[in-house]
């Protein structure tokens, strides 16, 4: 069992114990959605390492797993997608790239080795711009699902659209630097929970 899973059975745990459980007139509420889905969370990694790396590796392998670390706590924390993940340092890739079977491959672009590099390639793993979903509900430019459409809606009004195109989507993609705050990356992982749930 994972420590966060632990925690929250450990929690469960002493709430239900706790004085006057026991005797409620009333049927208790079960958990909020959402504090379930954190609960079942399994987004895992793993980074292929060389056996005896050089520093320039090294330098590497810090930089992604902590930004690796950041962005998987943050899909698991707000999500309940699942992935096996298996990422690579490889650098002769330009930027980043992420595959539906899994794979995020970094360059050797260091300011690529961040957390916001880390979730837009973790949604490429998940399916956006790279599952026949994706072609479906977002081919034609205009993200066409429900849920997503009706959370950027929730986030930026009523007029608020997901933008598709060239295997991203914008807001909240976290496609560029520019893009990233601490709230932005919330609700990317919230968009792409959504977009998996309208059939990606």
């Amino acid at each position: 069992m994972s420590p966060r899973k632990a925690l929250v059975a450990a929690l469960t745990a002493a709430l239900l114990a706790g004085p006057g459980v026991a005797q409620a007139a009333t049927p208790q509420a079960p958990p909020a959605p959402a504090r379930e889905r954190a609960a079942a969370a399994t987004i895992t990694w793993s980074l292929v390492r060389a056996s005896n790396p050089t520093a320039d590796q090294r330098s590497a392998y810090d930089l992604i797993t902590k930004a690796m670390n950041a962005a998987v706590a943050r899909y698991n924390n707000l999500s309940d997608l699942g992935k096996t993940l298996t990422v690579r340092y490889e650098p002769g890739v330009p930027t980043a790239d992420g595959n539906i079977n899994g794979t995020i491959r970094f360059g050797s672009n260091r300011s690529y080795m961040n957390e916001r590099t880390a979730l837009h390639e973790i949604a490429h793993t998940i399916g956006v711009g790279t599952s026949s979903g994706w072609s479906r509900l977002g081919g034609s430019g205009t993200w066409t699902g429900g849920q997503a459409t009706a959370l950027v809606r929730q986030y930026d009004g009523s007029g608020a659209k997901i933008s598709t195109g060239g295997g991203h989507f914008w807001p909240y993609g976290l496609n560029y630097d520019n893009e990233w705050s601490g709230t932005a990356a919330d609700r990317h992982v919230h968009i792409v929970a959504a977009m998996v749930r309208d059939g990606l």
